[in-house]
């Protein structure tokens, strides 16, 4: 593994696991990984100059990728295509498991909770939403889907 100039492990990792599934020909993870590494050059070359992503940016690419999943298995299921549905949430499952730990809701909760006591703003209401989501934003990146805080955050401060 090299560990100069940010180059990321996790890049790495998912290169070496790509190999690894062509090997055992395991479709799903093979193309699952094809697509992810696919989406990292793509964030590589993004913007004015490439560079190389770390592991806190290909974390993004697979939370980013991740959420897709999800909601395109939401999709599918609404419109009853539960074959494709299926596909996307084996997918979201592959991917899951380069993504560091989700929280609960009931962490999301307490998290919400304790952050909202720290900052002394239980009787601000909603004006203290900007401040309670920006206090949160480092404790809940990428372990935890935006929308599912904000409304935990809403609750707790409506």
């Amino acid at each position: 593994m090299r560990h100069n100039g940010g180059v990321s492990d996790l890049k790495d990792r998912l290169r070496a696991d790509l190999t690894t599934a062509i090997k055992a020909r395991d479709e799903l993870r093979s193309s699952t990984l094809r697509m992810v590494l696919s989406a990292i050059t793509n964030a590589e070359v993004a913007g004015k100059s490439a560079r190389e992503l770390t592991d806190d940016d290909v974390i993004g690419v697979l939370s980013s990728e991740n959420k897709k999943r999800r909601e395109a298995a939401a999709a599918f299921e609404d419109a009853g295509r539960t074959e494709s549905a299926d596909k996307e949430r084996a997918e979201a499952v592959v991917l899951a498991d380069y993504l560091p730990a989700q929280l609960s809701e009931d962490e999301i909760r307490d998290l919400v909770a304790s952050t909202i006591a720290s900052l002394g703003v239980t009787e601000d209401g909603m004006r203290a939403m900007g401040r309670v989501m920006g206090a949160l934003q480092s404790q809940t990146k990428n372990r935890a889907d935006g929308g599912a805080v904000s409304a935990e955050v809403r609750r707790q401060l409506g």
